[in-house]
C-alpha cells in the first residue's frame, strides 16, 4: 500500500452507489465501541442521500447488523455488518456466515482469560465474531496480536484474523468488506451504479481494493497508508462532501 494523494473525490452524483464504513467515517471513534454518538444530523444526512441515490446505500461495518439497526434506527437501509459476515440487502434479505460453533466457543474461553488478567483489555463477542479491543492497553498490541494468531493456527478451522484501530478480531476466512460490496453490486438498487467506499481502517482496504477494480472511488479518511485513489480528512469533511450530492440537502426526509 501506498500513500494516497492527497486530493478530495470529485463532486458525489445522484446515479453513484455509497458505501459508508461507520466509526472514524461518519462517527468520531470512540473509547469503547458503546460510548459513540450518533447525531440527528448524521440521521438526517443518510435519509436524504438515500432518497437521493434512489436507495442505492449501503452501511458497511464492523459492527453488528443490530447494533446498527437500532443506532441509525432502521431497518429498510442496506447493512453489511461484521466485515461482510451479516448482509441485509436493500429488498430486506439477510445472509449470515457463522464460525465453527466449537472453535470459537474454544477460543472465546481462551480471551475470557486473557482479558480477566488484563484489565485494559475488552472482550466483544458479536456473535459471529469475536474481538479484543485494546485502545486502553495499547502497549498490549503485541502481546494480544501474537496470542490470536496462534489461537487461529491450532484450531485450523478457516478462521482469519481481522486488524482494526487498535482491534483485533477472530473471524471465518472469505468474508470481508470488499466481498460484500460485490454482492450489492450485483443486486437493485445497486446493480450498474459507479461504485463509491469511503473508509479511515485497515479493515477498509478490502473494500477499496474492489472498488478500485470496478473503476470506483475509493475514499480514505484520514492519514495512511492506503490503495485508496482520494483522501478526504476527517469526520467532518465526509459528511460535507455527502452532503453536495444532488437532492442530498433538499430531498425530503421520507423514512423514519
Amino acid at each position: 500500500m501506498a500513500e494516497a494523494k492527497i486530493r478530495p473525490p470529485p463532486p458525489p452524483q445522484s446515479d453513484w452507489a455509497y458505501f459508508l464504513d461507520m466509526d472514524g467515517t461518519l462517527i468520531e471513534i470512540a473509547e469503547t465501541p458503546d460510548s459513540i454518538h450518533v447525531d440527528d444530523a448524521l440521521l438526517d444526512l443518510v435519509w436524504r442521500l438515500h432518497g437521493a441515490c434512489d436507495g442505492a446505500v449501503a452501511l458497511v461495518s464492523g459492527r453488528t447488523l443490530a447494533d446498527l439497526d437500532r443506532r441509525v434506527g432502521g431497518t429498510f437501509l442496506a447493512i453489511a455488518g461484521q466485515h461482510g459476515l451479516e448482509r441485509r440487502s436493500a429488498s430486506g434479505r439477510v445472509q449470515t456466515q457463522a464460525a465453527p460453533a466449537a472453535a470459537k466457543e474454544e477460543i472465546a474461553r481462551h480471551l475470557a482469560s486473557i482479558v480477566a488478567r488484563h484489565p485494559g483489555l475488552r472482550l466483544e463477542d458479536k456473535g459471529l465474531t469475536l474481538a479484543i479491543h485494546y485502545r486502553q492497553a495499547p502497549r498490549l498490541a503485541s502481546y494480544v496480536h501474537r496470542t490470536l494468531r496462534g489461537l487461529v493456527e491450532r484450531c485450523q478451522e478457516g478462521l482469519r484474523l481481522q486488524k482494526g484501530k487498535r482491534v483485533v478480531e477472530v473471524q471465518p476466512a472469505g468474508f470481508d468488506k470488499g466481498s460484500a460490496i460485490e454482492e450489492y453490486l450485483r443486486e437493485p438498487p445497486f446493480l450498474g451504479r459507479r461504485p463509491v467506499f469511503i473508509g479511515d481502517d485497515v479493515t477498509d482496504e478490502h473494500g477499496f481494493v474492489v472498488v478500485n477494480r470496478l473503476h470506483g472511488l475509493s475514499v480514505k479518511v484520514g492519514t495512511g497508508t492506503t490503495v485508496a485513489r482520494y483522501r478526504l480528512p476527517d469526520v467532518v469533511a465526509v459528511r460535507q462532501w455527502l452532503a453536495t450530492a444532488p437532492g442530498g440537502k433538499n430531498a425530503e426526509r421520507s423514512y423514519p
